[in-house]
């Protein structure tokens, strides 16, 4: 199965101006556990994922003032979306992430997630068993 199949396309973009709070609640609202950062100014995408929320509590930040600029990681692993499914995990394994950001010619076409490789596991492996 390749990426194209199992990422999510409906991708949550937010700025780097965007207070963390501001983000976590686009995040929570929409159940996903990452956001993209499209940043005008600069080249690339950056991803800023519950965990990076997570790190700036944790170090006594405050969420209504810091803002996803400064807490997101701009040296992204992309994936392609004609990877298998099996490669992605593979990346993801090697850097420690959770989510990749899906790239088709320059442009976001959506994420994949730890929780979309393992609904799609999950699926083959009930349809291997009936």
């Amino acid at each position: 199965m390749q990426v194209r199949e199992a990422m999510s396309s409906q991708v949550l973009v937010v700025g780097p101006e965007h207070t963390l709070r501001q983000a976590a609640r686009m995040m929570s609202a929409r159940g996903v556990g990452s956001a993209v950062v499209i940043d005008p100014e600069s080249e690339g995408v950056g991803i800023m994922t519950e965990r990076d929320v997570l790190k700036a509590i944790g170090a006594g930040l405050d969420c209504d003032t810091e803002r996803t600029g400064a807490h997101l990681t701009w040296d992204v692993v992309y994936a392609a979306p004609e990877w298998t499914v099996a490669e992605a995990a593979a990346a993801m394994a090697r850097g420690g992430f959770r989510h990749l950001v899906v790239l088709d010619g320059g442009e976001v076409a959506g994420v994949i997630s730890v929780r979309d490789i393992m609904r799609v596991w999950a699926q083959s492996e009930v349809a291997a068993t009936t």
